[in-house]
């Protein structure tokens, strides 16, 4: 059957190596499930999932509903494999490999890309980065519902940012060999500047791509729009 995987990049997704999705109900249940991949493979210290879970106003049986939440996704986690859920002294432990979890897949690639792009091989750079973008289905953790979520969640984005504009540097280095479209660059930079305004690699990638684009006039309306 192969190995179940996981997706939080978007709402929450489980799928059999056959393709058959497990459906995980319930807000706590995603919350839990949520939580564990995203130390996938390693220990979660049952306070940290408490603590995420149920934020300041845990129940009086708090441990004893946790235990109910893990058995709950135990249920549901073996129908597509071998039991995956590890009870340890100081927590659980998800048993899967990490890059069957798309946020870990998108942070070895995304990694990958950043690091290509600094020893300048731009074409390998933005087609990892393509890859690792291309995992993202929407808002991460988006039917997540639980006070760990905004915050990480929030993370996850600016992580996703910093990739697009590592993105953008490649494409960038082959818009100025000739290779690249400027003219498409701009149209993205554009939007991406007018949606997070306070990002100073944006702008000045911006007026890059103006002046890789032949518009250089445009390139200081762009510059006095970052100063003000």
């Amino acid at each position: 059957m192969g190995a179940v995987r996981f997706g939080i990049l978007g709402a929450t997704q489980a799928h059999t190596g056959d393709g058959r999705r497990l459906t995980v109900g319930g807000p706590r249940l995603r919350a839990l499930l949520a939580l564990l991949l995203l130390d996938a493979g390693r220990v979660v210290p049952r306070e940290r999932l408490i603590d995420g879970l149920y934020g300041a106003d845990p129940p009086a049986n708090v441990t004893n509903a946790l235990q109910s939440q893990v058995s709950r996704l135990r249920q549901v986690l073996s129908a597509g494999a071998a039991d995956p859920v590890e009870f340890h002294p100081a927590g659980y432990r998800l048993a899967v490999d990490p890059d069957d979890v798309d946020v870990h897949r998108f942070t070895r690639l995304a990694d990958a890309g950043r690091a290509a792009l600094t020893g300048g091989d731009h074409r390998r750079a933005a087609a990892l980065l393509r890859e690792a973008l291309g995992l993202w289905r929407g808002e991460p953790l988006a039917d997540v519902d639980a006070p760990f979520a905004p915050a990480e969640a929030g993370r996850l984005r600016d992580h996703r940012l910093g990739a697009v504009e590592d993105r953008i540097e490649a494409d960038l280095a082959a818009a100025g060999t000739g290779v690249g479209d400027g003219r498409a660059l701009v149209t993205e930079l554009r939007g991406l500047v007018a949606a997070h305004p306070f990002r100073e690699r944006l702008h000045g990638q911006l007026m890059r791509a103006l002046h890789a684009d032949g518009r250089r006039a445009e390139a200081l309306p762009a510059f006095a729009d970052l100063r003000r």
